[in-house]
Order: C-alpha cells, then sequence, then structure tokens
C-alpha cells in the first residue's frame, strides 16, 4: 500500500492562483502525453506517486487526452483508486472540454450541451463527484461566449467543480469571458496557456490582462515538447516523441538554430548548478502572473528532474539578459 511521503510538503514551493484563494504547485503534473492506453500502467502509478512524494498536488488533465480520447483519465482514476485515495482533500484535480470528443455537432467546442455532457463523462471515467478546477479548453468563434461562460457557471454551482478556467484564450477572448462570468457570479481564476523561451506570444499583452483582472496563469508546454531539454543536443533518439508520433514536435522543428541556443542556454544552466530543463522551468516561474508550470514525464527521474527548479529560482539582471540575448 502506497504511503506518501511525510516531508512532500517541504519540496514543494506553492503559488497563489491569481487572486483566488487557491494555492498550487509550482510544478503540476500533465496527462497529456505518455498516460493512454498503450503506456505502461504501472510506469504511470510511479511518476504520479513520485510527483506526489515530491509535493505535487495538482493533476492536469483534458476529456481528449489518451489515447484513446478519455483514456488518461480513466487511468488517472485508477491510479486514485489504488494510490492517492485517502489523499483526495490534498489534490488539485482539472479537467478540460473544448475539443473533438465524439461524432455529431454536440461533441465538440463550447456549446453547454457539449461542455456539461463532457464533464459528466470526465467524472464518470475518474470516479469522481467532483474536479477542482473544470476549463473551457478553447475559445468558440460561433457559440456566444456568454453560453460557454453560463456552462462552466453550471459546473460550479452544481458542485461538479471547486473553480472555473479558460485555457488558449487571447486577451480580448480573455476580458470578454471574464466579463460575461462575472456577470453571472461566476470568477474565473486562471487561463491555461502555452508559453515557453521559445513560444512567447502570451508576453504581448496577456499577462498583463490576466494581472489587471486577478487571474493566474498556468502554464503548458513550458519546454516546447522536449526540445528545451538535452534530450536532443546529440541527434533524435528513437524513443523520442518525434521518433514515435511527430505530432506535437517535428523533425523539421529540431534545427540547428534552435540547438544552437538550447547548447548556450546550457552553460548558463550549468553556471546556475541546474539542467537545461530546469532553467527553462525557472524562467518562466520568474513571472509573478505564473500559478504554475504543468510538466509532462514518461519516467520518474524526468519528474525528480523538473521538480529540482525550484532550488534557483532567482536570476540575476545579467543571467535574464544574457538569455534574452540567446533566444533573439
Amino acid at each position: 500500500m502506497y504511503i506518501a511521503d511525510l516531508n512532500r510538503y517541504n519540496n514543494m514551493v506553492y503559488l497563489r492562483c491569481g487572486k483566488s484563494g487557491l494555492k498550487l504547485p509550482a510544478i503540476s503534473l500533465g496527462f497529456w502525453h505518455n498516460f493512454g492506453y498503450s503506456d505502461s500502467f504501472e510506469n504511470m502509478r510511479e511518476i504520479v506517486k513520485k510527483a506526489f512524494d515530491l509535493g505535487i498536488t495538482h493533476f492536469d488533465l483534458a476529456n481528449n487526452y489518451g489515447p484513446p480520447p478519455g483514456g488518461a483519465e480513466e487511468n488517472f482514476g485508477r491510479i486514485l483508486k489504488f494510490d492517492l485515495k485517502p489523499y483526495r482533500d490534498e489534490i488539485i484535480i482539472s479537467t478540460k472540454a473544448g475539443y473533438k470528443m465524439w461524432d455529431g455537432p454536440y461533441g465538440d467546442w463550447g456549446s453547454k450541451k457539449y461542455l456539461l455532457a463532457s464533464l459528466d463523462q470526465s467524472l464518470k471515467r475518474m470516479n469522481l463527484d467532483y474536479v477542482d478546477i473544470f476549463y473551457s479548453h478553447r475559445p468558440d468563434p460561433e457559440t456566444p461566449i456568454e453560453e460557454t461562460m453560463e456552462a462552466l457557471y453550471q459546473a460550479v454551482h452544481s458542485g461538479k467543480a471547486l473553480y472555473a478556467g479558460i485555457s488558449n484564450y487571447n486577451p480580448e477572448q480573455t476580458k470578454t469571458a471574464y466579463s460575461a462570468a462575472k456577470q453571472m457570479g461566476l470568477k474565473l481564476i486562471v487561463n491555461q496557456v502555452r508559453y515557453s523561451m521559445f513560444a512567447r506570444d502570451v508576453e504581448n499583452g496577456l499577462f498583463d490582462v490576466l494581472e489587471e483582472l486577478g487571474m493566474g496563469a498556468v502554464i503548458y508546454s513550458p519546454l516546447a515538447q522536449g526540445l528545451l531539454t538535452d534530450r536532443y543536443l546529440n541527434g533524435i533518439p528513437e524513443d523520442s516523441r518525434v521518433k514515435k508520433s511527430g505530432v506535437f514536435l517535428k523533425e523539421s522543428d529540431i534545427t540547428p538554430e534552435k540547438i544552437e541556443k538550447v547548447k548556450k542556454l546550457g552553460e548558463i544552466a550549468k553556471r546556475r548548478g541546474q539542467t537545461i530543463s530546469q532553467l527553462a522551468l525557472s524562467w518562466i516561474l520568474r513571472n509573478k502572473v505564473v500559478a504554475s508550470v504543468i510538466v509532462g514525464a514518461s519516467k520518474v527521474s524526468q519528474i525528480e528532474d523538473n521538480a529540482g527548479c525550484i532550488n534557483n529560482l532567482e536570476f540575476s539582471e545579467q543571467e535574464l539578459r544574457e538569455i534574452d540575448e540567446i533566444l533573439k
């Protein structure tokens, strides 16, 4: 029987999510990859248990994570039953709906019909009464934002979610969604967005909007799908994500220019006593709007390495200038 490490809360930093009462671990574990039916269930269990032992209390899912869609939620539900059930009140579980989940006009995007049906399915797959955060996974250009927010309002006020969030909403969409939700008496606390040293679009206004509204940012793809690690410095490994799927990170993404940048970042990381991935995560966490950074893992050692970033979160002005120069 799994018994959590008694020192787990000494190993992690917890950050407030916007102006809400919710604190999130600086590092969260995401289930986007490596938690589907084709992956080893025992390996998943070991990753999740190690994460919790390191003080990682936030597990981020979505209805379509797999494969197949729903597979990651089902596997997490099994891990919860076998290992984490006694710790449910110490854990933040988030899920989302917004991408295609089933056929027909009610299995995609942002209608109330789809979002609430999907949430019910997610709860059933994970054998939960509620999730801690329920997200609209992406804005729907054809559904009125008021309807999407009404679905989030209903999810919270029915007790099926404690908090509501949005994901992949740009600055204007975020303002509109926040205003619509506020008029219903619902506070959006978080926007989950892609951000890394190699993907900095959200710096162009979104962070300012989140700070103005009192929302937190939860970051996904902080390591650019593994590019901001030492994994590709000497070629493309056969067991890499590129070789396995080539969907989210393609061979064409791994250019000599980017590899050269990663090598230079590695020199800074070495001076700081960090790995490249730890440097990349620490660099994101320096932003006061960021409440948590979601990392993926295919092995226990990766989650251990990523969590180690909290041991050095401070940057000198010189280091930040050097990093900006490399990333230009």
